[in-house]
């Protein structure tokens, strides 16, 4: 066997950072902006109406899957598109995904049932997903990395300002002209990116031809289809060892064997399996699913907390979550400068990943004290941390592959990112349910042995664990448990006044006895009520006995109000145990993302998109 060194073949990428001008790339940007503008705008904005949308389509039980549909095809399809894109260019991907991205919106608007808004939402994920896979080659296409830092943090700022808008605007359009618009929204920003790209954006084809890998595309599907569907389906239902989970996982293996064989022998794969013979390339998506989770866990659980221990509004714990997105922009503008101007990345992502596993650290000390702007500084720790390690992974990764595998190996990353997402809400959530039901039974038990058995049984874990310590108003506004106790107190001696008008009316003293119960009834209303309640005392009989009912409604609200600060500390602390304790859970993750990150080797930034030379085995 002989070792080789030859260049690669006369069909080689065409290189648009040696060709294009400062003012087309800037153009293009514009354009592949406005589209992840677009998607990262979407999911904001849709997640502050998802309470009015259940209410109007009645289809609590299929809240979550408006959002599983969405990942389930947004993930699936990323790196189908990230090697369509390298076989066809950029152009052509990124106007079919917002066009099938804008007809998912408006069959989202016009959707007659949740079912169908489900479906529909899975059509817009498939546009999502080219329009995101799409626009994190770009820059690999437009400049070479050692000028690419620079545009990052500009991606990220996208993100930044879609969190801050998008419930805002969200909010508006849900109590303006209906849940609707929410959808109908993407159209005039849809159209407007559309045609930007059309007119001004060139084609970007890459120049390169090879087969179109079909094969490869359905084992792929196969593979992540059954896989996420066992992560995300409910586990109430369908528990891990069920069969239907099981089945699935068999299914997602059988997929996996399929697709390592094909792509072994595609002449176009859609990941080529020699990428991960790059250090580089494996070892950041090994680490790229980790990041996801804890990113994916911080956002998810966080919200947990806000509603049902701060006691604030679901809106206002989605506008908490601003700090976060500001820490990344913030620090990955800066660190994007530093990787630009130093040549070096390697020591941004290590730091920011052990300033990761100090945020979570810190979130871990969160208890029923802990004030809202304690939480936000929190999370302003905690994204200054992720802003560094998630565009300069990417960065990473494309300096370490060869020119004409950019879009496919971009895609992949972010693929294994979000699969990350995925297993992290799924793992972490099943251990969240089990941890709560666990802590408020425990933290329940004290208070119900003092309560007789008819009331102890009242107090349903299923419900309080599902946020029902507290409720929401018609503003959306929290509603505590002691709020909800003094409401029903009140309607209680409200309905007891009302019978005991009707039986003074009706000259009933026994009713009227009944109501107010004779051990509690003064000796001065027995006597009128043993004369018969003449018609002269009806008036003074009422008056007397409105008086004891005030007192013993007075007597019971102290007592039920004594008792729902109990029930409602109980609650709380068993959601702050439970948070707290998947905090823990993700520092050892975070560790362990840091530990093979220092593996990843620090290559220079490559100053040309030329094609590299290669050991070929014979």
């Amino acid at each position: 066997m002989a070792t080789t060194t030859q260049t690669l073949p006369p069909q080689t990428r065409i290189d648009y950072a040696g060709t294009l001008t400062g003012r087309a790339k800037a153009v293009i940007l514009v354009g592949v902006l406005l589209g992840l503008l677009l998607a990262a705008l979407d999911q904001t904005i849709v997640s502050t109406a998802m309470p009015r949308i259940v209410a109007e389509l009645q289809g609590i039980d299929l809240l979550s899957w408006v959002t599983t549909a969405y990942l389930l095809a947004s993930t699936a399809m990323v790196p189908i598109y990230g090697k369509l894109s390298d076989l066809y260019g950029r152009k052509i991907i990124l106007m079919f995904g917002i066009v099938l991205f804008l007809a998912g919106s408006v069959l989202c608007g016009i959707a007659p049932t949740m079912v169908m808004l489900v479906v529909f939402r899975a059509v817009q994920g498939l546009g999502a997903a080219a329009l995101t896979s799409t626009a994190f080659a770009v820059p690999a296409d437009l400049f070479v990395p050692a000028e690419r830092p620079r545009y990052q943090g500009i991606f990220m700022g996208v993100f930044g300002l879609a969190s801050v808008i998008g419930p805002f605007v969200g909010g508006l359009l849900t109590d303006g002209p209906g849940w609707r618009w929410v959808f109908y929204v993407n159209l005039p920003l849809g159209l407007l990116a559309l045609a930007f790209i059309a007119a001004k954006m060139p084609r970007m084809h890459s120049g390169l031809r090879t087969p179109i890998d079909y094969l490869g595309a359905a084992a792929l599907m196969l593979m992540v289809v059954p896989l996420l569907l066992a992560l995300t389906l409910d586990k109430a239902a369908h528990a891990w060892g069920s069969p239907l989970i099981v089945g699935l996982f068999v299914l997602a293996l059988v997929g996996l064997a399929l697709f390592v064989l094909v792509e072994r022998r595609a002449a176009g794969p859609i990941i080529p399996l020699k990428l991960f013979r790059i250090r580089s390339f494996s070892l950041i998506n090994l680490v790229s699913p980790m990041i996801g989770a804890c990113l994916f866990t911080a956002v998810l659980f966080l919200s947990l907390f806000l509603v049902n221990v701060l006691g604030v509004s679901a809106t206002s714990a989605g506008s908490t979550l601003i700090p976060l997105m500001g820490g990344m922009v913030l620090s990955s503008i800066v660190s994007s400068q530093v990787v630009q101007r130093l040549g070096r990345y390697k020591l941004m992502i290590l730091g920011g990943m052990l300033l990761v596993a100090a945020g979570f650290w810190w979130l871990t000390m969160l208890d029923t004290t802990t004030t809202l702007g304690g939480v936000r500084w929190r999370m302003i720790v905690l994204g200054v941390g992720l802003g560094p390690v998630m565009p300069t992974l990417t960065l990473a990764l494309q300096n370490a592959v060869p020119f004409e595998n950019i879009g496919a190996a971009t895609a992949a990353r972010q693929f294994f990112q979000q699969l990350g997402q995925v297993l992290g809400a799924a793992v972490f959530g099943a251990i969240l349910t089990t941890s709560l039901t666990q802590s408020i039974d425990a933290n329940l038990a004290p208070i119900k042995a003092k309560l007789p058995a008819e009331l102890a049984a009242q107090f349903d874990t299923s419900k309080l664990k599902n946020g029902n310590a507290t409720g929401e108003g018609a503003a959306g506004a929290p509603v505590p448990i002691e709020q909800r106790i003094e409401s029903q107190v009140k309607q209680r001696f409200d309905q007891q006044r009302a019978l005991l008008a009707s039986a003074i009316r009706d000259n009933d003293p026994a009713a009227v006895q009944a109501l107010l119960g004779s051990p509690q009834t003064p000796e001065q209303l027995r006597a009128l009520l043993r004369a018969g309640i003449p018609a002269a005392a009806r008036a003074q009989v009422l008056a007397q006995a409105n008086a004891q009912l005030d007192t013993a409604q007075a007597g019971a609200l102290a007592q039920g109000l004594a008792l729902g600060q109990q029930v409602s500390g109980a609650v709380k602390q068993a959601f702050t145990d439970s948070v707290t304790q998947i905090y823990w859970y993700t520092i050892p993750l975070v560790l362990l993302a840091f530990l093979i990150a220092l593996f990843i080797p620090e290559l220079p930034l490559r100053r040309t998109n030329s094609p590299a030379t290669v050991v070929a085995i014979e």
